[in-house]
């Protein structure tokens, strides 16, 4: 079977029928030659793709041995963001191999063929933030934070070689950027059962008159419903993974929240008011299996963003709210 032809440097975009990637999808159609690297299942994953123009779709099996058939100058840039992204998986061995293994073979080959690469890491490496949540990407500021599951670690891993790597005078991506996505929400992320935001849980209830159930806060510094996240629409961060591809010059690891902390109280109140319902929130105990473990407090520091050069706003909560839930979740056609 001949290889297959494009007319233009393509884009690869891992995780791309996923709820960051498909949404990035969007914003890249008409810069190159989109092609999707994932597994749809048989669920109804394959919708976040149904508007797009795809060149080629591969899935991860097929990666590598697609990779190796490609000369650089075929490839602007991957964006790797596929991953096993549950915090409550426990098959390590599944997520070695699909977030650390894969995320360093690509970094190898884009190395080799001078191709830019833009990957996802994730707020999770932060761990319980006693080491507040600065995205210093020195090998000594790494070493000292602690992931508290396997996905966090597995992003941490990679996190850390890829540091190592950079200093290391060697061959190298002419662009190698990661970045540490906060609390994201918004809309194509209909798949992702449990892990889905509060945003899509709470608005099929509110808008059936019931009420919203938060945590119990456990902490004596906080209220009930007063746990804090730096939750951040996913229009933002394509806004930034886009801003990433126009700006080669830029490198190294980045947080990716708006660096306002907000409750989920707040969080709650906002659906309701995009719901046009009045407020109901019980809380409950969190459950002991996640007690010990749980984050009071994400806050994401976004001066190194700012001071490579980015300084676009970030969408208020109760923005990104109103316009996730009244132009997606209520509206004709919830998919971007």
């Amino acid at each position: 079977m001949p290889a297959m032809r494009y007319h233009m440097a393509m884009i690869i975009v891992t995780g791309g029928a996923g709820f960051i990637g498909s949404n990035l999808l969007a914003a890249l159609e008409g810069q190159g030659e989109l092609v999707v690297v994932d597994r749809l299942g048989q669920g109804a994953m394959w919708r976040n793709l149904a508007k797009r123009e795809i060149a080629d779709l591969i899935h991860p099996d097929d990666f590598c041995s697609f990779l190796n058939g490609l000369a650089g100058d075929q490839v602007q840039t991957i964006y790797h963001l596929g991953a096993i992204s549950s915090t409550t998986e426990t098959d390590v061995d599944a997520i070695v191999a699909n977030n650390i293994r894969l995320s360093l073979d690509i970094f190898s080959w884009c190395s080799q063929k001078k191709v830019r690469l833009i990957y996802a890491s994730s707020a999770a490496t932060y761990g319980d933030g006693a080491q507040g949540f600065v995205d210093d990407d020195s090998v000594q500021a790494l070493a000292k934070l602690r992931p508290l599951n396997p996905y966090a670690w597995s992003k941490h891993v990679v996190d850390r070689r890829v540091a190592r790597l950079l200093r290391s005078g060697g061959s190298l991506p002419p662009q190698c950027v990661g970045l540490k996505f906060f609390n994201v929400y918004g809309p194509n992320e209909y798949h992702k059962g449990s892990m889905r935001s509060v945003v899509h849980q709470l608005t099929p209830k509110v808008m059936a008159g019931e009420e919203a159930v938060l945590f119990r806060s456990h902490h004596p510094d906080y209220e009930d419903g007063g746990q804090l996240r730096d939750f951040i629409y996913v229009k933002d961060v394509v806004q930034v993974l886009t801003w990433m591809l126009a700006n080669p010059s830029v490198q190294g690891l980045f947080n990716v929240g708006t660096g306002q902390a907000r409750s989920f109280a707040d969080l709650a109140h906002a659906v309701f008011a995009a719901c046009d319902k009045p407020v109901q929130i019980r809380y409950v105990d969190t459950p002991l299996e996640i007690r010990d473990k749980y984050q009071y407090f994400t806050q994401a520091e976004m001066s190194k963003l700012r001071a490579a050069g980015y300084d676009e706003p970030f969408t208020s909560l109760e923005d990104g709210v109103q316009d996730y839930v009244q132009s997606y979740l209520l509206g004709a056609d919830p998919y971007v």
